[in-house]
């Protein structure tokens, strides 16, 4: 029986090596290690999209009103979303204890 992908040592994991289970992801909240936060200032936000189409968890939804905001169980904090907003209206902040 094959060893669960998950168990492999980087040394173990085949050339090419392809992951069959789309998703897992999900099961893991990877916003744990984030030291920073990002605030969206939504008297600002003209609500284009940049900084979901830019976010490489694509953890940046919309609310009801159309503004953005990312689903902090997943976002990293990598700040990628406000480097890219145009109007400048991500900024990040620290995360508090």
């Amino acid at each position: 029986m094959a060893k669960n992908p998950m168990e492999l040592k980087w040394q173990e994991i085949p050339l090419g090596f392809v992951w069959h289970q789309p998703k897992s992801s999900l099961n893991n909240h990877t916003g744990s290690w984030r030291s920073e936060r990002p605030i969206w200032d939504e008297q600002h936000c003209i609500r284009c999209g940049v900084c979901a189409l830019f976010c490489p968890e694509a953890c940046i939804r919309t609310d009801e009103r159309g503004y953005f905001h990312a689903d902090l169980d997943y976002c990293k904090g990598c700040s990628i979303c406000a480097h890219e907003c145009w109007t400048g209206c991500i900024k990040m902040k620290p995360e508090e204890a």
